[in-house]
């Protein structure tokens, strides 16, 4: 069995998905990387997300890769990413994660970008058909499209919906939705630049790209230490500007398995990975593998 819900992990890192020369999943590599989260402290991870290259994935693989996890770290919280724009296809995902602990589901945009019913109807489909309890997903820089606090109180009624995160970076949108908090709604900072603030408006944790290469000042950042903070936007600022590449490489730099990414995504130039190298070296985070 996996670790109950009831109290998940307060920071977990959106993990990367390894791929190969020929673009497919490296199983191997992604046990690897499961055991050294897990060994750096995580009791947590977030499959196939926005950083685990969710959109690209092909039938089958994200039980693939929750299956793989289990195996690997029985006692581990598990969520598996949904990036679907139809209920029937978030339907046919959630079922690939029975075997996870939670789902996270990303706001539909492409024909209903705004439409405020539509989107919240489909979240309360996915909630009722989902074998695991839901997290909602919002982030504005992947789906150019904010979920109103309102739509997250609304939503936030249904059993099967226990928490979010949160991407847009804004802590005052945890903070207006303190009431719901209270009532053990889960809510995860995603904004590696804004942890610790978005922790003292009422956050329980958070789940970033950044919790590859820096769980540790992940964790603390998001119990509100300013000093992680500090260095932890630092390091990032330098990692995200690159990308999802630019956080594979800074993976790897850290140690993990991070192969390389699925077109559209295009390879690092070498300047810029010489600029994320040189951060995670400065930042003692680097692998002396």
């Amino acid at each position: 069995m996996n670790a109950p819900v009831t109290s998940p992990p307060r920071a977990m890192p959106a993990l990367v998905t390894p791929f190969d020369r020929d673009e497919a999943i490296d199983l191997d590599a992604h046990r690897s990387n499961i055991t050294a989260m897990s060994e750096r402290g995580a009791r947590g991870v977030v499959l196939a997300g926005s950083t685990g290259e969710g959109p690209y994935l092909d039938r089958g693989e994200r039980a693939a890769l929750v299956q793989v996890a289990a195996d690997e770290q029985p006692e581990m919280t598990l969520v598996c990413g949904i990036q679907a724009e139809t209920t029937r296809d978030a339907s046919r995902q959630t079922a690939e994660c029975e075997h996870a602990d939670l789902v996270l589901v990303v706001t539909p945009t492409t024909l209903v970008r705004g439409r405020v019913g539509a989107v919240e109807q489909f979240y309360l489909d996915v909630a009722d058909q989902s074998p695991v309890p839901v997290l909602l997903y919002s982030v504005p820089s992947v789906t150019a499209w904010e979920l109103p606090t309102a739509s997250v109180r609304r939503l936030a009624t249904h059993d099967n919906i226990v928490g979010m995160k949160d991407s847009g970076g804004d802590p005052t949108r945890i903070a207006e939705l303190h009431d719901v908090i209270d009532d053990g709604f889960f809510m995860y900072a995603g904004a590696s630049q804004a942890l610790a603030e978005s922790s003292r408006a009422g956050a329980w944790g958070a789940i970033t790209a950044s919790g590859n290469y820096a769980i540790a000042d992940v964790s603390l950042a998001a119990r509100g230490d300013d000093q992680a903070q500090r260095r932890l936007g630092e390091l990032a600022g330098i990692v995200e500007r690159h990308g999802i590449a630019g956080t594979k490489y800074a993976a790897h730099v850290s140690g993990l398995d991070a192969g390389i990414a699925r077109r559209p995504v295009m390879p690092l130039a070498k300047s810029a990975r010489e600029e994320i190298a040189t951060a995670v070296r400065a930042a003692g985070l680097a692998s002396s593998q």
